[in-house]
This record gives C-alpha cells, sequence and structure tokens, in this order.
C-alpha cells in the first residue's frame, strides 16, 4: 500500500463520505475507509448501555483546563485526567465502581483491524470513548500512558466528519491532516506508536446517525 498524503478544500471534505479502502498514512500508520460502518448499529447501542453506567463526562487536566471533549471509558482500564495528571484506573472515580465491560464486539472490531495492517494479536484492555460537539478539538499529544508500546492503538470515528492532527516524533515536527469519516478506523504503532496526534475543532453540521456529535473510540492496551 502506498503512501498517500491527503491534501484537501474543507468544503468538498464535507461534503464527502468514506470509501471501503486502506490508506497508508505513515511507516506503520493506517486508515481503513469505512471499516466499522458494518457494525455501527450493534455498537452505538451497546455505546448507550455503556454511558448509562459510566456517564460522559469533561476532564480536567494537570494544569486545571476543562478539556472541550467528554469522555468515558470501558474495559479493565479506563484512562483519566485530572489534577494529578494523566494514567489509567479500574475504578470509575465518579461511581467508585469497574468501568462498564468492553463488549465482545468492540474487542473483536478492535482486534480485526489491527490484524487487517499486520498488527496480529492485538487484545485491548482500555477503550477511551470520546464525545466531541462541533467546537470540541484534541491539540497534539502522544499515548504514552501505556506499559507496551509494541502494542497499536486502534481509533474508530463514528458520527461528524473531523480532521485528524499527524504530526511526528516531536511536538514542533510537520503535522499533516486527514479526513475522517463515519466508520473509518485509524491504526498506528511501531515506528509511529509515539507520534503526536490531535483533532482539529469540528465544524457546526449534523449526522443522520448521530446528529450533532462525533463519538471516537480508542482501543488500547494499558496494562
Amino acid at each position: 500500500m502506498a503512501q498517500q498524503g491527503f491534501l484537501f478544500d474543507e468544503d468538498e471534505f464535507f461534503r464527502h463520505g468514506a470509501s471501503d479502502s486502506c490508506e497508508q498514512i505513515g511507516a506503520a500508520s493506517f486508515i481503513l475507509r469505512g471499516f466499522a460502518l458494518p457494525k455501527v448499529a450493534p455498537i452505538i447501542a451497546r455505546l448507550e448501555r455503556i454511558t448509562e453506567v459510566a456517564a460522559f463526562r469533561q476532564m480536567q487536566t494537570a494544569g486545571g483546563h476543562r478539556m472541550s471533549v467528554e469522555m468515558t471509558n470501558c474495559g479493565e482500564w479506563g484512562w483519566l485526567s485530572d489534577e494529578q495528571g494523566y494514567r489509567y484506573v479500574q475504578l470509575d472515580p465518579l461511581s467508585a465502581k469497574p468501568w462498564p465491560s468492553m463488549p465482545a464486539l468492540f474487542l473483536k472490531l478492535a482486534y480485526d483491524a489491527a490484524a487487517t495492517v499486520g498488527y496480529a494479536g492485538f487484545a485491548a484492555n482500555a477503550c477511551l470513548i470520546n464525545r466531541y460537539r462541533p467546537g470540541s478539538k484534541m491539540s497534539l499529544h502522544q499515548d504514552k500512558n501505556e506499559r507496551d508500546f509494541n502494542q497499536p492503538i486502534v481509533s474508530v470515528s463514528l458520527g461528524l466528519p473531523a480532521v485528524f492532527l499527524f504530526g511526528g516524533h516531536e511536538r514542533s515536527d510537520k503535522v499533516d491532516k486527514h479526513a475522517l469519516f463515519h466508520g473509518d478506523v485509524v491504526i498506528w504503532g511501531g515506528v509511529d506508536r509515539l507520534r503526536y496526534h490531535g483533532v482539529m475543532s469540528l465544524k457546526e453540521a449534523e449526522h443522520p446517525v448521530l446528529g450533532a456529535h462525533r463519538i471516537n473510540l480508542t482501543f488500547r492496551k494499558a496494562r
């Protein structure tokens, strides 16, 4: 699969949807276009059950800023950000109970997506669930709270389209922009595992399935 740069006009970007293809965006990074589309309805059903137990909330950064993206978790481990820093915990601080278990459907989706691009045997035990609204964004960051960087990251996009920012190993490195649509899955690992990444501020729009929301499922092997 040849590496493809993504140059686009933003208006064109928001008019077009995803196609069934695989794009290589780095030495060990890929976008599987529309990979999750066949499972969207059961994914959303399970998300509703998860958020009944562990509601979305706006976490606080270590520096005291409130994140614009709402978050929750499922799986053995949940990612947490507060005044004490960034880490994985097994109990939801809002309920003092374990995070909801990860549905088998989620585990298989992450496993299959990773295997499709060469990451065999991926067994996620943490799923960070982000909910974006128009105006929400995710600043450039690295996923580095996990213990084993040999395991990839698998990220599923649902709902409103977004611009995924994919940088280098330094915050100051050049950042590429990639359009992400409903059902797309991004996988990165290997030499790309610690690349900076983020999401540009979402535009005002309505999605036929999720309304004015984008849902992002990020699967990781936390421990």
